[in-house]
């Protein structure tokens, strides 16, 4: 826990973590892992925020470039988007749309996972715990630049990595150069947006709401993949994502939108992952069964725990405020 006092290597190593381990997706003994996946999801995520911050801009442009770096990863570097037996689990087989070689549902959850966990989560959490260098640059132009370099090496990493274990599939130049122009076109599209909001008369609601809140919106979207037919998988997916962005966004424009809002929301999408881990599967045998079930423990255990490090961190309890600073 002692990388949170480095903004920057806490951002950097906690994306990974949430983005593959908390998710689930690598037993416990894969946990060194983190340093390769560490090359593009932690540069990711840093440049992402340092880019925002440098031009002056807020949570749109985070999200934004979030789902940038979702396409981008999908479309080119796995191409799981486009990849008919990617993982050997069917994804493009529920909703396929022939004439983008996409599957509908596949692409929502995928891009939605990006967007809010592997990015948004990782990036609010760890901004609350500077408090003051919250909105402000972490790092240097030549600091920026190592980290632009280190996502260069994730990209090999990641896609050197997928196209030998998913069949070697290469998805077709109309669907590579599509996807990276996207890409592109978000990004810059995302520091173009205008910056600052204005307040309403009203007053936030509580941090409780808050947190259930992005706890249920988070368990709908996460589960909607697995609805029966793709009109509902997909219908349940976009409404989750859109009521907690409409949620959030109505709820920081009124006065009284802090730190503990803020921290109550990013809590509770953390925590999604730590039940939705436990619907991963489990193996074939004893000994992976209980491979799975200790990584999943050990996993949500340590979300847990991070939340409570950034707790203290972000509202630090002293004798005379121990009733006001507590969340939420």
């Amino acid at each position: 826990m002692r990388t949170l006092r480095s903004p920057v290597i806490g951002l950097y190593f906690l994306a990974p973590l949430v983005a593959e381990f908390f998710l689930g997706d690598f037993p416990l003994y894969l946990l060194p892992l983190i340093l390769p996946l560490s090359l593009w999801y932690g540069a990711g995520a840093v440049l992402i925020r340092e880019l925002t911050r440098r031009a002056g801009r807020g949570w749109p442009t985070i999200l934004l470039l979030g789902l940038a770096f979702g396409v981008f990863e999908e479309g080119v570097l796995t191409m799981s988007l486009f990849n008919p037996d990617y993982a050997g689990g069917g994804l493009l087989d529920k909703g396929y749309l022939s004439v983008l070689g996409i599957g509908v549902p596949w692409t929502v959850f995928v891009l939605g996972l990006h967007v809010v966990w592997s990015v948004a989560v990782p990036v609010a959490l760890i901004e609350e715990c500077g408090r003051d260098s919250r909105t402000t640059p972490w790092l240097s132009t030549r600091g920026l630049a190592v980290v632009a370099v280190l996502l260069v090496a994730g990209s090999a990493v990641t896609f050197g990595s997928n196209y030998p274990l998913y069949g070697h599939f290469v998805a077709t130049a109309p669907q590579l150069i599509s996807s990276a122009s996207i890409a592109v076109g978000l990004v810059v599209l995302a520091l173009r947006l205008p910056s600052g909001s204005h307040l309403s008369d009203g007053r936030a609601p509580s941090a409780w709401i808050m947190f259930a809140t992005s706890l249920g919106c988070g368990a709908v979207f996460v589960s909607g993949i697995e609805l029966p037919s793709e009109f509902l998988s997909v219908s349940a997916m976009s409404a989750a994502l859109i009521v907690l962005g409409v949620v959030v966004v109505l709820g920081s424009r009124q006065r009284g939108w802090g730190p503990k809002h803020r921290f109550a929301v990013s809590a509770g999408l953390l925590l999604t992952y730590s039940w939705h881990a436990f619907t991963g599967g489990y193996g074939d045998t004893a000994s992976e069964f209980a491979v799975s079930l200790v990584s999943y423990c050990a996993y949500a255990i340590a979300a847990v725990m991070l939340l409570f490090v950034c707790q203290k961190r972000i509202f630090p309890v002293t004798s005379s405020s121990r009733r006001s600073a507590r969340f939420p």
